[in-house]
């Protein structure tokens, strides 16, 4: 059976409409009839080849997050069923069939069911934010009720979701973002930072009385990380998704503090630990429906056909927070 998908032939340039054979689900995967492919700054990185450690060999369909609709079992799979809805981070890197197509053969483990309260479109955007948020601030730095969380970005894709689940286990958080982004920090659950209008040591001073914050979750990277090092606390902790630059060491050092980086594609690029990510996204699941957890999803629709135009709002830095492609309506 044909499907549509959209191909990438050459680094930086148009995605292609094309029709590609229907996988079939092997032992350990499901068949997915995909709803929505979530897209993320990094889907626009290994689009334009500056992604290497995506390891997506050309030619190529994009896509890591996805939602859609169980259509089928390989052998062995158990706990999901054909017409399930599901989401999870399961493809678009190391050379494995990414969401911006009508199917994919899955890794169960990678998967979750929707949430009750969610659209397909809102739970395609949750995947990857979730599990770098739930990798640094659960895996790394197993955070406690009452401790000072400052997130770095926090009205980003991956901030906004950091924001909630520190606040959902119970810490006082803080955020920097731009001012024009301050209400929504503040809906999220965080007191707002201008990092435009305060340097970090007013805002070390101002919010924490010069300690420091107990956990600094850095979702910038570069200048901000540096930053980070400098705004955690004594025997404190920086975990960051971009930790890939060079940094002095010597504010983390003197402060005694311990740094954790976070690389949320290594179940995909190596098949470990797939089954911890299907883990994440059932605790996703479970924030969501309690109430503690939703994703910001910019208003304006994508499908197949004008795909292109949402990865020129992500590249832009102009979208508001999540963008998703629907691609059951292409």
């Amino acid at each position: 059976m044909p499907m549509h998908a959209l191909i990438l032939s050459r680094y930086d340039s148009p995605l292609e409409y094309s029709t590609l054979p229907c996988p079939e689900p092997a032992a350990g995967q499901v068949l997915v009839r995909i709803a929505a492919s979530g897209l993320n700054p990094l889907d626009t990185k290994i689009r334009a080849g500056a992604a290497a450690h995506a390891k997506h060999p050309l030619p190529l369909v994009l896509g890591i997050d996805l939602a859609g609709t169980v259509t089928a079992l390989g052998a062995g799979v158990t706990g999901l069923s054909v017409g399930d809805k599901v989401y999870g981070m399961t493809g678009g890197v190391g050379g494995i069939q990414g969401s911006l197509a009508e199917y994919a053969a899955v890794d169960a483990d990678l998967l979750a069911h929707v949430p009750r309260n969610l659209s397909m479109r809102e739970a395609a955007s949750l995947p990857l934010a979730f599990a770098t948020s739930y990798a640094g601030i659960v895996d790394r730095a197993r955070l406690q009720a009452d401790a000072k969380v400052l997130v770095q970005g926090g009205s980003g894709g991956v901030g906004h979701i950091a924001v909630q689940l520190a606040h959902a286990l119970g810490a006082e958080v803080y955020a920097t973002a731009s001012a024009h982004h301050a209400e929504l920090v503040r809906q999220l659950g965080a007191t707002p930072i201008d990092y435009r209008a305060q340097t970090v040591e007013q805002y070390v001073a101002a919010y924490t009385d010069g300690e420091g914050f107990d956990l600094v979750v850095d979702t910038v990277g570069g200048a901000t990380l540096d930053a980070s090092f400098a705004a955690v606390k004594h025997f404190g902790h920086v975990v960051s998704a971009l930790g890939w630059g060079t940094h002095a060491l010597a504010p983390l050092s003197f402060r005694e503090a311990a740094y954790s980086g976070i690389f949320t594609l290594y179940p995909l690029l190596t098949g470990h630990c797939r089954s911890h990510h299907g883990e994440m996204m059932r605790a996703a699941t479970r924030l969501v429906e309690s109430g503690n957890l939703a994703p910001v999803v910019d208003p304006r629709r994508f499908d197949l056909h004008t795909a292109e135009q949402a990865y020129e709002l992500v590249s832009s830095g102009t979208a508001r927070v999540k963008v998703v492609v629907e691609v059951e309506q292409a």
